[in-house]
């Protein structure tokens, strides 16, 4: 998408503070290596901005000032989609648990697409303050065993693979070979599977 001239924008919700097993890493440099390492991946895939908003790692919880920042982001970025967890699996293939925060996440990214900053009576501060509402018209799920949407990834997997490596503190070079294991179907093609969801406002 980067490539055919899209804009992209991430926005971290938590500041990665507690997601390391090694015992000299203190949080204050574990949120400042995250950080870094977010802004690394996100230069080698185009990503146009990064924006974090520091919920403390691993106590989200899907609260009306959580939904207002996710909302306030949307009205400013005015997004025609919205890339984000599933919010409703908690087990993943009987192999893998979806992280509470992932769930929070994409939970309060489904609400703040629809309806929240959509309606103008939804956070009037921001309208007040010059964050029009806004439709988006598509939202996209990863990591959903409900995908109804397959996108090749074959000619942009190495810089995948570039962008998933900038997270040194956080993936091993096995979960990178897991990943692409999952990726790669019988044609030996990467596919990225999404649950796409088109809004009918």
């Amino acid at each position: 998408m980067v490539a055919a001239r899209l804009e992209f924008y991430y926005l971290v919700c938590t500041n990665g503070a507690k997601g390391s097993d090694d015992e000299s890493m203190s949080p204050e440099r574990l949120i400042k290596l995250r950080r870094d390492e977010q802004r690394e991946a996100a230069q080698l895939l185009g990503v146009k901005d990064v924006a974090f908003l520091d919920y403390e790692d691993g106590e989200l919880t899907p609260d009306r000032r959580f939904l207002g920042d996710v909302v306030r982001h949307i009205r400013t970025v005015r997004p025609d989609a919205v890339f984000t967890h599933d919010p409703e699996a908690i087990i993943v293939r009987d192999s893998f648990v979806n992280h509470a925060d992932h769930r929070v996440t994409g939970l309060t990214a489904v609400d703040a697409v629809y309806p929240a900053a959509r309606d103008r009576l939804n956070f009037p501060e921001h309208v007040a303050a010059g964050f029009q509402p806004h439709k988006t018209a598509e939202i996209y799920i990863w990591g959903t065993e409900k995908a109804n949407f397959d996108v090749d990834i074959t000619d942009v997997i190495e810089k995948k693979v570039e962008a998933l490596r900038a997270h040194r503190s956080q993936f091993s070079e096995d979960f990178i070979q897991m990943v692409l294991e999952r990726w790669r179907n019988e044609e030996g093609r990467y596919v990225e599977s999404f649950r796409r969801v088109q809004m009918a406002f």
